[in-house]
């Protein structure tokens, strides 16, 4: 995560995931701080697993779809330490609507090409688009029930 300066009175910095660091090499451990300048700050944290699941299918469709597939990171203000803290990270596009629907921050970062082609063999063995359905035109009553409404219409038009 990343922390910038702003020009404002009103919000003096901004957080924003800086990377997407794919490594089996990085265990889970305590956040580290890797930068600390008043121009940029910068905290690692580790510990992430990313699994695809085949009922999310659609939502990884949706972010290949999309012109820059992207990972989506949610992440919260820790009020104590005041530094952001990720808590999931997903290519799920529902997902990470799912997420801002429920108030969450979820800001996005381009997915490298070796993921990009991963998800698309993914999506290939697990996506089935819903099938188009017939829409069905309104079934409109005839005769007295027509009969019926206009004149109530034109009782409460004041006729």
């Amino acid at each position: 995560m990343q922390r910038r300066p702003l020009k404002s009175r009103w919000q003096p910095y901004q957080w924003q995931p800086a990377e997407v660091v794919v490594s089996p090499w990085v265990r889970d451990g305590a956040p580290r701080c890797l930068h600390d300048d008043p121009s940029d700050t910068r905290w690692l944290y580790t510990g992430f697993e990313l699994r695809l699941y085949s009922d999310e299918a659609e939502g990884y469709f949706l972010n290949l779809d999309s012109r820059a597939p992207c990972w989506f990171v949610m992440w919260r203000m820790d009020e104590v330490s005041e530094l952001a803290v990720p808590q999931l990270v997903t290519l799920s596009y529902n997902e990470a609507a799912r997420m801002m629907d429920g108030g969450e921050m979820v800001d996005t970062l381009p997915a490298p090409s070796y993921i990009v082609r991963q998800l698309e063999t993914f999506v290939q063995e697990f996506y089935r688009p819903e099938p188009k359905r017939k829409r069905r035109k309104p079934s409109f009553e005839g005769g007295a029930g027509v009969q019926q409404m206009a004149e109530q219409e034109g009782w409460r038009r004041g006729r």
